[in-house]
């Protein structure tokens, strides 16, 4: 094999960021997305990126009494559930955006995915959905994201 060619065992890094939608329903539901989060355990190839401001509103979320039944289904305090996110991300410092989305909220999203040379934006929000793209960064739902996932 030609030097510094790819060998057959050469495995694509993902880079993904997800929207607070998106990382609520995987932490709290057991459906496509929580396969998404459960992934980054099994694949150390996928890596998740955040962003402070990001992370404070899933804190904020959690904390609602909305989410307290959920919570207490699944045996979990937002504390804890928040402690086992922060262990599977890595935070970055979002990049300055001009105004974006429809929903400034999202803009945190963008911008965070910008900083992290995200290859896929994860959500649910039709907001972003309906973008497509960001800076040549695919947004996808979670079921698309699994998709896309390096197959071993």
């Amino acid at each position: 094999m030609p030097s510094g060619a790819p060998s057959a065992r050469t495995v694509r890094r993902v880079r993904l960021v997800l929207d607070t939608g998106a990382v609520f329903s995987g932490l709290l539901w057991r459906g496509t997305t929580y396969q998404l989060l459960t992934a980054l355990r099994q694949k150390p190839e996928v890596k998740f990126f955040s962003s402070v401001t990001l992370f404070a509103e899933l804190a904020d979320v959690l904390s609602r009494p909305a989410s307290a039944k959920q919570l207490s289904l699944i045996g979990k305090t937002a504390k804890d559930v928040l402690e086992d996110y922060a262990g599977i991300i890595e935070f970055v410092e979002p990049a300055e955006i001009p105004r974006t989305s429809t929903d400034p909220d999202d803009d945190h999203v963008l911008a965070c995915a910008l900083a992290a040379r995200a290859d896929l934006i994860v959500s649910g929000d039709p907001d972003l959905l309906n973008l497509k793209s960001y800076q040549h960064i695919p947004i996808v739902d979670p079921a698309e994201a699994l998709t896309r996932l390096p197959q071993r």
